[in-house]
């Protein structure tokens, strides 16, 4: 659509206008059925609650969102590459180059990594016998800037200024001397206020972990889900202030006219070099939670303690380690010469090891294992040949030689598919089944799960596994078109029908949701005879579950105490408990950082001014303002 505006035309694509029409008649119906089933109440808590397992739920359920959203994105694209010389809608050309760009950044920055905060926040604090994270409103305001940057990325379609650079955002191409307008700098801050939540997060989960732990739960005593968030937030603390230094960088070079990333003293390489040394850890930022999900899963499901505990914490920390090393085998392509080619190349062959560790544990544990195998324990089964064909490719693409060959074709499409899905999705997918009655007293059917299992598997294989034959055969990487003379034809067809079989598989999963809802069943305690301390409360667990807090004597003690008929000791005399109290101020808080941020991205002072005021006006606020102020003076009372 076409029109003059002020003097200057003005041109909306039908994607857009098709977007604006359905978030118009979509959101009076939600703001109606919401109404109507008088949940306002149930909303506004969850809104401003600071209670660990609630605020676990809100990221879990955003993530979900934008997860859908990201999927149709990734619909969108098998579409127009479905057939050769396709002219599929408007999703050609400079329109291919925003829908790659929105599905990769939302999926690793607003899915991966916020669903597994998510999880770890549902489930960490119960798995150490704690009643909370440590820093509860911190906690909550982490999850609002992560709503927050998602929100300012997602609504860039809105305005038709999505961004078009991919997900690397790579220099001299992310400039403004190469990519106008401000569809990139939804990208800058998007980025950089989620990152920021991520931040506060990963700093939340190592005081909670290091300090709240059940008198007696030695690190050596410590199921694998915390220690795997444990290593995780380690390298959050690395990565991603790499990575916020490198958005500010190229924010000076967009917004100011810097030039850090071209031009005579800058150079495009440093970015490369600073995105990676973030971007390769963040790869184990969302693998390590998926292994220690996956070990809690397969143990509970096979009756069995996990084998070699000692050698799967290790390996855990020497894959977070040597993660943080291999950051430039991204960059074989770069030139950086024969020495650092080889040492990235064996540094990153080395990572094999510990990850075959862990897979061999995994299938020792099940061996002689009485093994039940639900919804949870099917996706943890899936995972396995699936990531073990994801670290196959990826030894090859870490020889430098064949990376070259490789390099920008499907075939690291494929690979980092099967890596990411293979590992993240799927654990996502089993936690959520698994810790469901967790999060909601509910438990989600077990047959719809399995349906919903295996036609997401038997879609991803089909799209994926072609892939690396199509790359094999030429197909580059972010194009939009091919001819029939490429050979690639019946590749591209099988893995777009694996697509939509991918996304008809999602349909089971809500079915489940709304089918649980509906009858609204309450679950037993214990629903899975489960091994870890989250089982010995009930589901879901009061705010405070630990009020007598458990005294932990050896690892597995909730399975240890169940069959031998015994009660876990507790003790009243252990460190002060957080506080969990209803709270508006991380909500204004993000609002000023969200008007903030509009105003950098379309360079509106006025803007800049009123969100900036907000946002310092929010920590005056909370310099003087204490909400545990009330609870405080409670206790004071009683115990006079």
């Amino acid at each position: 659509m076409e029109f003059t505006f002020n003097g200057n035309l003005i041109i909306i694509p039908s994607d857009v206008i098709a977007g604006w029409i359905s978030a118009i008649i979509a959101l009076p119906i939600a703001l109606y059925w919401i109404t109507k089933k008088y949940y306002w109440p149930l909303v506004w808590d969850y809104a401003t609650s600071t209670n660990h397992r609630k605020v676990g739920t809100l990221y879990i359920l955003f993530s979900m969102l934008f997860f859908f959203r990201a999927g149709v994105d990734a619909l969108l694209m098998r579409t127009q590459l479905i057939s050769p010389e396709n002219q599929f809608w408007v999703f050609q050309g400079e329109k291919f180059n925003e829908l790659f760009t929105t599905h990769g950044t939302m999926m690793i920055f607003f899915v991966a990594t916020p669903i597994l905060i998510g999880l770890m926040n549902v489930a960490v604090p119960l798995q150490i016998g704690a009643n909370d994270l440590a820093f509860p409103f911190l906690n909550l305001i982490g999850f609002y800037l992560f709503l927050t940057g998602g929100t300012i990325f997602f609504l860039a379609f809105f305005f038709n200024a999505a961004p078009n650079m991919g997900w690397t955002a790579y220099a001299p191409l992310s400039t403004d001397s190469f990519t106008v307008g401000p569809n990139n700098n939804f990208y800058i801050f998007g980025l950089q206020v989620s990152g920021l939540g991520t931040i506060f997060a990963a700093i939340n989960m190592m005081a909670t972990i290091i300090r709240l732990r059940a008198p007696g739960l030695k690190l050596t005593r410590m199921p694998l889900f915390p220690w795997a968030t444990l290593i995780t937030s380690f390298l959050i603390l690395i990565a991603f202030p790499v990575l916020a230094i490198a958005l500010l960088l190229l924010q000076f070079d967009r917004l100011y006219g810097a030039t850090f990333f071209l031009g005579e003293l800058g150079h495009p390489v440093y970015w490369q070099h600073l995105f990676w040394i973030f971007g390769h850890p963040e790869v184990y930022i969302i693998a390590l939670p998926a292994f220690g999900i996956f070990s809690d899963i397969i143990s509970n499901f096979s009756r069995k303690n996990v084998f070699g505990y000692t050698s799967m914490v290790a390996a855990l920390a020497l894959i977070g380690l040597l993660g943080l090393m291999v950051w430039a085998h991204h960059m074989f392509t770069v030139g950086l010469g024969p020495f650092s080619d080889t040492f990235f190349a064996v540094a990153s062959m080395l990572i094999a090891i510990p990850t075959g560790i862990k897979v061999f544990n995994w299938l020792f544990t099940m061996r002689r294992g009485v093994i039940s195998i639900k919804a949870p324990m099917l996706f943890a089964l899936g995972f396995i040949p699936t990531f073990v064909m994801g670290g196959v490719t990826g030894v090859m693409l870490s020889s430098a030689a064949a990376d070259m060959q490789f390099h920008d074709s499907y075939f690291v499409v494929a690979h980092f598919h099967y890596v990411i899905v293979g590992s993240t999705i799927l654990a996502s997918f089993a936690a959520i089944y698994y810790w469901y009655p967790i999060m909601t007293g509910m438990k989600l059917d077990d047959k719809l799960g399995k349906w919903h299992f295996w036609l997401f598997l038997i879609g991803f294989h089909m799209t994926f596994f072609l892939q690396h034959l199509a790359g094999l055969n030429g197909m580059p990487r972010r194009v939009y078109d091919y001819t029939y003379d490429d050979g690639i034809w019946a590749y591209n067809f099988i893995s777009s029908i694996g697509a939509y079989l991918m996304g008809f598989s999602m349909l089971f999963f809500l079915w489940n949701i709304v089918k649980t809802h509906r009858k609204n069943k309450q679950v037993e305690n214990d629903p899975w005879n489960g091994r870890t301390l989250e089982w010995s409360i009930p589901s879901p667990p009061p705010e405070h579950p630990f009020e007598k807090m458990p005294i932990i004597e050896r690892r597995d003690m909730f399975w240890w105490a169940k069959i031998n008929n015994k009660q876990i000791p507790t003790t009243e005399n252990h460190r002060a408990t957080p506080i969990s109290t209803p709270t508006i101020q991380p909500m204004f808080l993000s609002a000023g950082l969200f008007i903030l941020s509009f105003g950098f991205i379309y360079g509106w002072l006025w803007m800049q001014i009123l969100g900036g005021i907000m946002s310092l006006g929010t920590f005056i606020i909370r310099a003087f303002n204490d909400e545990r102020k009330s609870v405080y003076e409670k206790e004071e009372r009683e115990n006079e």
